[in-house]
């Protein structure tokens, strides 16, 4: 099972760098995560110069794919020839977003009536699309997932892990990586906050 980290001009390092971690502490199970990028090399909103895994492309055919943040996600959506490029399908496709992701989401139509996560910054402009974003770190309907804030992108990983592999591979992978002395906090609160969108799927 590939998954597509789509990772734009501009983005937020913990946002695609993190859920990538935690998704390939799996490849032996057989779940692997690759930054896919328009260009091939994108720069950070840090500066931090990163070369595309995989092309923009990678993702009509990713079993999995999440939109992350950055400082010109509102570029991208308004750069039509770009936004043609974001092939989805959520009937095939597990599809998630980190902050100023759920814009592209909305702005492909796939959010309808569901409710999102975004950080504080994007919210209002993803109000804009008549979504409502809530109050919380993660929601998920069916194969589309938000998360706001930028750690809350342990939360979609998580959920990229439980829908694909399991709780119990989700529950290995965050007990590795919790701070130390915190690690059944740590694995409780994610798998908590995700169990309530995956439990009826499962």
């Amino acid at each position: 099972m590939q998954v597509a980290v789509v990772t734009f001009d501009g983005f937020n390092e913990l946002d695609s760098f993190i859920a990538s971690a935690l998704i390939n502490r799996c490849r032996k199970d057989g779940l692997e995560a690759f930054i896919t990028t328009p260009a091939p090399q994108v720069t950070s909103m840090n500066g931090v110069e990163v070369t595309g895994q995989r092309p923009l492309e990678f993702m009509a055919e990713a079993d999995v794919v999440l939109i992350g943040s950055g400082m010109k996600t509102r570029d991208v959506i308004a750069d039509d020839r770009l936004v043609s490029r974001l092939a989805l399908d959520p009937g095939r496709q597990l599809i998630g977003s980190q902050c100023s992701g759920a814009l592209v989401l909305a702005r492909l139509g796939l959010l309808d009536t569901m409710p999102a996560c975004a950080d504080r910054t994007s919210r209002p402009y993803v109000e804009s699309y008549g979504v409502t974003v809530l109050d919380a770190p993660f929601h998920a309907e069916g194969n589309i997932a938000t998360a706001g804030g930028c750690l809350a992108s342990q939360y979609l990983a998580t959920w990229v892990i439980t829908r694909t592999l399991g709780e119990e591979a989700a529950r290995a992978v965050l007990d590795y990586v919790a701070p130390v002395g915190e690690n059944e906090e740590t694995v409780r609160r994610a798998l908590r906050t995700v169990r309530t969108d995956t439990a009826a799927l499962r």
